[in-house]
């Protein structure tokens, strides 16, 4: 079974979704109407506020879900922190009447968006990560295709996709460390193979959830993130979310 990082817990499931009594639901930061759907990310209520939909990142289909969904519906906007960012956009988890399922746990559990890994809050996380792993499973949406968890034995295929979010799944063949960062290798040409990066920074966070990152090595893990690099893929972790653990006989989810 596999072993997020966050001490992520299997859910139970209520008429085809991921059941959510108490995670993500945070303070209320207001109430709207969804007037437009601004891009895969965002929507714009009628009062002229633009919203981000926090702990997702989109796929090809997530606009065209949303539309559907949030269209004309009104809303309730829950988090922890209503500041805007650098657009002006709030930030939010956004309930539709009385459900206690934010929309981006149903386009989670439709395979129509993936897990960002920023939400702190680990039940609220693990809720989130429950719906995504649950969609995978059944591959729906984007988890149908086989190539939407890249293979870290394939840099090239994993460099094509550079500047976007991925998912990758391998096994860390070697934990190195150089200045302030710590590198994941996952292939043996470490200036072209794929790796994940760590900063000194970020380390606190994995000794905190008990985790020694030099327990990774020879591991397979599965790892989210925006690939960077020039001639090796990389994915720089900032969030213990962004890693998951895989256990030996789990089934891997990239092809052959």
């Amino acid at each position: 079974m596999t072993r997020l990082l966050h001490l992520i817990v299997a859910l139970p499931l209520v008429a085809g979704h991921t059941a959510f009594a108490a995670p993500c639901q945070f303070e209320s930061q207001g109430d709207g109407r969804v007037a437009a759907i601004v891009d895969a990310r965002g929507v714009r209520l009628d009062d002229g506020r633009e919203v981000r939909l926090a702990g997702i990142e989109p796929t090809a289909t997530t606009k065209q879900a949303l539309t559907s969904l949030l269209t004309g519906r009104d809303v309730t906007l829950r988090g922890t922190d209503d500041t805007p960012d650098r657009y002006g956009r709030q930030g939010a988890l956004i309930f539709v009447g009385e459900s206690e399922a934010p929309i981006q746990a149903m386009l989670l559990a439709q395979g129509d968006a993936l897990v960002s890994a920023e939400i702190a809050d680990k039940d609220c996380a693990a809720a989130l990560m429950a719906a995504e792993t649950e969609a995978r499973r059944q591959k729906k949406g984007n988890w149908a295709d086989p190539s939407a968890i890249k293979n870290a034995e394939s840099p090239d295929d994993i460099l094509a996709g550079i500047g976007r979010f991925m998912v990758v799944e391998g096994k860390v063949l070697s934990v190195r460390q150089a200045g302030a960062m710590t590198y994941l290798n996952f292939g043996r040409n470490w200036t072209r193979g794929f790796a994940v990066t760590i900063s000194r920074r970020a380390l606190p966070a994995f000794e905190n959830a008990g985790v020694a990152i030099k327990s990774l090595e020879n591991r397979r893990i599965r790892v989210r993130g925006w690939v960077e690099g020039n001639t090796g893929p990389r994915i720089d972790v900032r969030l213990v979310g962004q890693v998951e653990l895989l256990s030996a006989n789990e089934p891997t989810g990239v092809r052959p």
